[in-house]
């Protein structure tokens, strides 16, 4: 092999290590947006996504939609209606879109909309099944403790010495390098240690992520995701 081919070489693997570094820095992490047309009024029902048609988000009443894995140079595109709009992110970490027709629009970062979270990250991004049970189901349970009132709703859910310690919870399936096999969990957007500062009569709604790869590496072993009533 001449110098020629070792430097062709080299120059490949450097290039294939510097991609893999840079996709792995934007893997699971949030980005937050709002939609609005020209008067500032949100836009509901927009469909949001960056590489896959399939996988996407919807803007709520509110304008607010969620994505994750979106690097500094991805283009959104942003379905209204019938027009598309194709916006570059250029390094935004969130963004708050004004349009007014398909080639005017304005396009701002808002660190408010970074703070967030996962708080507007769509479960509808075709990324994870899951299984989900409402806050007066988990009531009826009489259990004041979430986990305790999760024991035998959720299929695949398994918990254990609920009551004599800390509770050990695996959802099935689900094979990590991890030593652990407890899922993450989510309140209202917010990755939390633990369920036990979580009021239940707080809670709107449960669910269990059998798939959780929105959250990237930290989803591995899956996620029980709390929407609270606020």
């Amino acid at each position: 092999m001449n110098i020629r081919k070792i430097f062709t070489v080299l120059a490949c693997c450097v290039t294939m290590i510097a991609v893999a570094q840079y996709k792995t820095e934007y893997e699971g992490v949030p980005f937050n947006g709002i939609v609005c047309d020209r008067a500032g009024v949100p836009i509901k029902k927009a469909r949001i996504y960056v590489h896959d048609p399939k996988r996407y988000a919807i803007s709520n009443k509110r304008g607010c939609f969620g994505l994750t894995d979106v690097a500094a140079d991805d283009t959104l595109h942003v379905l209204v209606k019938k027009i598309r709009y194709d916006i570059p992110v250029n390094g935004k970490r969130s963004i708050r879109l004004l349009l007014a027709d398909q080639y005017n629009y304005q396009a701002e970062e808002d660190q408010r909309l970074v703070d967030i979270g996962y708080g507007f990250v769509e479960y509808r991004e075709n990324t994870g099944v899951s299984n989900g049970i409402s806050g007066d189901e988990l009531r009826r349970s009489g259990h004041t403790d979430i986990l305790a009132a999760l024991q035998g709703r959720i299929p695949g859910l398994y918990i254990t010495n609920v009551r004599f310690g800390e509770a050990e919870v695996m959802i099935r399936g689900r094979n990590s390098i991890n030593l652990s096999s407890t899922p993450l969990y989510v309140v209202d957007g917010i990755v939390v240690e633990s369920l036990s500062m979580v009021n239940i009569n707080d809670v709107d709604y449960v669910e269990v992520m059998k798939v959780a790869t929105i959250y990237g590496s930290r989803g591995a072993n899956g996620a029980i995701i709390v929407h609270t009533k606020r």
